[in-house]
């Protein structure tokens, strides 16, 4: 498990995978292998050949053989003879965008530091972890290129960005900067994506890799509900339980764009990073442009097992340490309880009976700033509105500290109300295209984060309230895409640039709040999952996943979201029926037994449930406190699908570390007369370890439960809600001896 370099080839070896590329008689770089571990060796003849074939163009005229459209490729140009898509372009001053980068040098260093000005993954810890740096220079322009690999050998993870430096005299301008290409040598691959919507937000699509390009992307200046950056190629047989599969993801909150590219002769080209629609950046003499941080990961025994190893570099290596093993409080938030309505009065109601059910957080959303009763005005007005605190916001914190809750607060700091204190002292904050009609969302506009006194002053504001009031938690919230994009202080030539200009400024709000208030847990938000990425991860260790609260259709988003990201990061709250997003009814029990494979909270108005109901709250809490370490941090395995033809049936499970407990959720959308008998097969569990399920008298091996299951007749099934959207939790430990 290390990085290996023998005569200008290069293994970067982890505990299940191999990654090999090497130098090119050309000084370019060349694509060897990527898939399951095989040995070291002096070299591998094998694994790429070069032959002349007509019609195409070569490197030079002695060496008709080396044609870059029939070679694999490390990081790949356009211009000179690979008319696949480029993992970069850079234009200069000239027009022309031709490159000509080559193998200078590398160097082989212990660990992985951060980035400076983005999230980005680590190695705090020592944990094995090695970092490769490729140097290459272009001598015309007089530019290094520093490729970055960085293995974690634990989590058969490997982590890739690009660093663009202009040493020259000139300003050159990049057009196009992946983070990292994989060039493969078969295109037998299905494309597992996960699209949606707002409140339906990651939901599976799976479709064979086809000739052309396929791809998903965002250009709405955030990773998006419609698309986001994590996919999957995974060998048409593969499945949760066994096969083949890559996983890819990019530490980016911004635009971004995944490809698939296969060509002529069935090679597979993946490119990962910043959407290059929309996309330039020109580099001045003695600057930098780095790329952020491309994830991959392979397995070779289904997506279960790629999933998990991928949530646990993530807990050690990108999450913030503070949080990374903290369990998460359960919260309860205001919002649906009394939507803009409220004063301290009815919120001490509200947190009172929390106390009493025994909830740990009570959050104030929207409407407790400037003059907020709707809507329409207030957002950049971070002060408390006096009419509804008339003692001041603080007042209202020290009351529910007294009662030994954690107080939480919703905050958006990225956005403006024209009507608003902020809009009438600073109305060129406000992102829009001048002489053009500014273009609002949900009442609301953007402010430009790209500009250092706008953060100062958004800092400013969220921070003198973090001291004020002493809170303990942030609902981070941005409910709205960017529109009419335009940077008032760049120059025509740069416009491009303000996408990412913006997302470095959002970054760096959230790197001052963090840093100056450490002990600050926050949730990011997006209208639900409209954010929901590894950028946003690295500052927010949670997240709410939608806006849909509707336990059924949350069994579709959680189970999608389990592919990229791990539980503990999922926001998943309990709320009334009929549901505000479906009208749909659903039993209590199925709402709390959907919502516990998460981050557990309350989203209703807990001072109006019948006396049923509260014990039915105070019971999962209970319940969710005595398994809490289990369902946040356990290790997830997906069992059966909403997303396959059917779709009926959904269950998975969480696992401890040392396999001697496990809880299963099961869940029947529709009944229906009659049916068949249903077996729960577990996963995860010790083949020859005897273990209990619930209450039955009988014990099983863990063999038995994996391979013949449980059969869920009534005596298993006690306690099940009844009818439609039934649900049943199997609670499963290890006999001690």
């Amino acid at each position: 498990m290390a990085i290996f370099v023998n005569d200008n080839v290069f293994h970067l070896q982890t505990a299940n995978m191999s990654y090999i590329f090497y130098v090119m008689s050309n000084g370019e770089l060349g694509q060897l292998y990527c898939g399951k571990q095989i040995p070291v060796k002096a070299n591998y003849v094998n694994l790429s050949t070069r032959e002349e074939r007509g019609s195409m163009p070569a490197l030079s005229l002695d060496q008709p053989d080396f044609q870059l459209e029939m070679l694999k490729q490390e990081y790949a140009d356009l211009g000179t003879g690979d008319f696949r898509y480029p993992a970069y372009q850079v234009e200069e001053a000239n027009g022309s965008r031709i490159s000509e980068f080559r193998f200078s040098k590398y160097e082989l260093t212990a660990g992985k530091k951060r980035l400076p000005d983005m999230p980005s993954t680590f190695d705090d810890t020592s944990d094995d972890s090695q970092t490769l740096t490729i140097v290459l220079t272009d001598k015309v322009t007089a530019m290094t290129l520093k490729l970055n690999y960085t293995i974690f050998p634990h989590q058969d993870i490997l982590v890739r960005s690009s660093k663009f430096e202009n040493n020259g005299q000139q300003p050159v301008t990049l057009t196009a900067a992946y983070s990292s290409e994989l060039d493969l040598p078969d295109a037998s691959y299905d494309m597992i994506q996960f699209s949606g919507a707002w409140t339906r937000e990651r939901q599976l699509i799976r479709t064979p890799l086809r000739s052309g390009v396929q791809s998903i992307s965002s250009l709405r200046y955030a990773s998006s509900h419609q698309q986001n950056p994590f996919f999957i190629l995974a060998r048409p047989q593969t499945t949760d339980d066994q096969g083949e599969a890559f996983g890819f993801n990019l530490v980016y909150s911004g635009n971004f764009m995944d490809q698939v590219e296969v060509d002529h002769y069935d090679t597979t080209r993946i490119l990962v990073g910043i959407n290059p629609n929309e996309f330039s950046w020109q580099i001045d003499a003695g600057k930098t442009f780095q790329t952020p941080e491309a994830i991959m990961s392979y397995t070779s025994n289904g997506m279960n097992q790629l999933s998990q190893q991928m949530a646990d570099f993530y807990q050690k290596h990108l999450v913030n340490p503070r949080f990374a093993q903290k369990q998460r409080p359960i919260v309860i938030n205001n919002w649906e309880a009394t939507y803009f309505d409220f004063d301290e009065e009815k919120l001490l109601k509200i947190v009172k009976k929390a106390k009493q059910l025994g909830i740990e957080m009570f959050v104030l959303d929207d409407g407790w700033y400037g003059h907020r009763n709707n809507d329409r005005s207030s957002l950049g007005d971070w002060f408390e509105n006096p009419k509804k605190f008339p003692k001041g916001l603080a007042h209202l914190v020290t009351q529910v500290h007294d009662m030994d809750m954690k107080f939480g607060l919703w905050f958006e700091p990225e956005m403006i109300s024209m009507d608003s204190t902020l809009y009438t002292q600073h109305p060129d904050w406000l992102i829009a295209a001048p002489n053009r009609q500014k273009t609002p969302s949900r009442n609301q506009f953007v402010l430009d984060l790209s500009r250092p006194e706008v953060v100062d002053y958004v800092f400013q504001m969220v921070g003198n309230m973090i001291k004020k009031t002493g809170l303990d938690y942030i609902k981070w919230d941005m409910n709205r895409n960017i529109t009419d994009m335009f940077g008032q202080k760049l120059p025509p030539h740069q416009q491009q640039e303000m996408g990412h200009r913006y997302m470095l400024g959002v970054y760096q709000l959230y790197e001052r709040v963090t840093t100056a208030f450490p002990d600050v847990l926050i949730e990011s938000c997006a209208a639900g999952g409209g954010r929901y990425d590894l950028g946003m991860m690295y500052y927010a260790p949670q997240a709410w996943v939608s806006d849909d609260t509707d336990a059924v259709e949350r069994l579709k988003i959680q189970f999608g979201t389990s592919y990229g990201y791990p539980q503990t990061m999922m926001g998943a709250h309990v709320s009334a029926v009929p549901n505000e997003q479906t009208g749909r009814k659903t039993p209590f029990d199925t709402r709390g037994n959907v919502a516990f494979f998460g981050d557990l909270g309350y989203e209703l108005d807990i001072t109006k449930l019948t006396e049923e109901e509260q014990q039915q709250v105070a019971s999962q809490v209970a319940f969710y406190k005595q398994y809490r370490q289990l369902f946040q941090f356990g290790k997830f395995y997906r069992i059966d699908s909403p997303f396959e033809k059917q779709g009926n049936i959904v269950s998975w499970e969480v696992v401890s570390a040392d396999q001697q407990k496990a809880v299963a959720g099961w869940y029947q959308i529709l009944n229906h007369p009659n049916g068949p008998y249903q077996r729960l097969k577990f996963r995860g569990l010790i083949p020859d370890q005897l273990y209990t399920v619930n209450q039955l008298t009988e014990q099983f091996y863990g063999a038995e439960l994996m391979n013949a299951g449980l059969m869920l007749h009534p005596d298993a099934m006690q306690g099940a809600s009844e009818g439609d959207f039934k649900s049943q939790l199997f609670m499963v430990n290890a006999v001690k001896d």
